[in-house]
């Protein structure tokens, strides 16, 4: 059979593409390869410390609720091998919830605080290349020490907030997604993720801002014991304050410098403010509801009186991530602005 000039030309080209592939030049990426190697290493700061990674977490152990929208979004939860704590679905889409569930559990004990009880002995057992969350008594160095990683939200810092401004804000909630688009090299999916809450939160900015003219009211963001015992509130280096602020209220405890504190109800009803959001980790909304509707003198508080009071679970305003544009969106669908 005599082949055509161009015919001969072809198959010469395909020739010099096969003999150049199989000398060692470097095939074309495929489409599962999620990752360019060229990325790593990637070293960020948490809490004052440097974390380096030479690639992307693959066995992850969840210590912490938080970052599971993060990972979801990124595309990246299918790297958690196990969780431990509460993950109540309120706060996921059924996708990430049904993903949450199916990932096995070390335990759900909690305080009542609503921080986790683990043993360091019980992690370590499991070997993950990276742990997310830190619960009392484990530390990052004795992780460390058996080469284990880890990493806790800047806003839950042992030694306090990790962040150079005097006040958190919703950038907060952007640079935690700038971090995990680095570490997993997710950084096209993290600005798209960054677009759209910048959006949702201008959208309830500007929803505040059409409702000016009216008196400004006040909230308060509060952390109740139920049961009896300590009342926390919330000031400015919490995401509580840029969620009242961008509702159009003015937080009563503005002018607090800490992330958290405790407050009593003396306090509270000489501050009274118009609206109260509670904050819980896990079990009945109305028994946190009443846990201060039923302090003494309570009925003094407006918001009691007017019973302008939301129950909402506790990452959907701390620590600073998507949960918290949430948490913003359902405080102006329960009370509008604050003017």
């Amino acid at each position: 059979m005599h082949l055509s000039r161009r015919s001969r030309v072809l198959a010469l080209a395909v020739l010099l593409v096969l003999a150049t592939v199989s000398c060692g030049a470097p095939a074309p990426s495929t489409p599962g390869q999620r990752h360019a190697p060229e990325h790593y290493p990637v070293t960020v700061t948490n809490c004052g410390a440097e974390v380096t990674f030479d690639g992307p977490p693959r066995r992850i152990v969840l210590l912490d609720s938080s970052p599971v929208p993060v990972l979801s979004a990124l595309g990246v939860l299918d790297s958690v091998a196990l969780r431990a704590g509460a993950f109540p679905a309120e706060y996921y889409d059924p996708a990430t919830s049904s993903a949450i569930e199916a990932i096995p559990s070390l335990g759900e004990d909690l305080d009542t605080s609503g921080h986790l009880r683990i043993s360091a002995e019980v992690i370590i057992e499991q070997q993950p290349d990276l742990v997310l969350g830190l619960p009392d008594g484990i530390t990052r160095e004795g992780l460390a020490d058996v080469g284990i990683t880890a990493l806790v939200h800047p806003t839950l810092c042992p030694s306090g907030v990790d962040t150079a401004t005097s006040e958190t804000t919703f950038d907060d909630v952007y640079d935690h997604v700038t971090t995990f688009g680095r570490i997993f090299d997710r950084r096209d999916e993290a600005e798209s993720l960054i677009a759209s809450l910048r959006h949702r939160v201008a959208a309830v900015e500007a929803a505040a801002t059409a409702a000016e003219g009216r008196p400004r009211r006040t909230a308060a963001v509060l952390y109740p014991t139920v049961g009896g015992g300590t009342v926390y509130a919330y000031g400015n280096r919490s995401m509580a304050h840029p969620q009242l602020e961008a509702a159009g209220f003015t937080n009563v405890y503005a002018d607090v410098g800490d992330r958290v504190f405790e407050v009593t109800t003396e306090d509270l009803i000489g501050k009274n403010p118009d609206v109260l959001v509670l904050l819980h980790t896990d079990g009945d909304p109305r028994a946190v509801h009443d846990a201060v509707v039923g302090l003494p003198g309570a009925g003094a508080l407006q918001a009691v009186r007017d019973g302008t009071i939301l129950v909402q679970l506790f990452n959907f305003t701390e620590p600073a991530t998507p949960l918290s544009v949430a948490g913003l969106e359902r405080i102006h669908a329960a009370f509008g602005g604050g003017s």
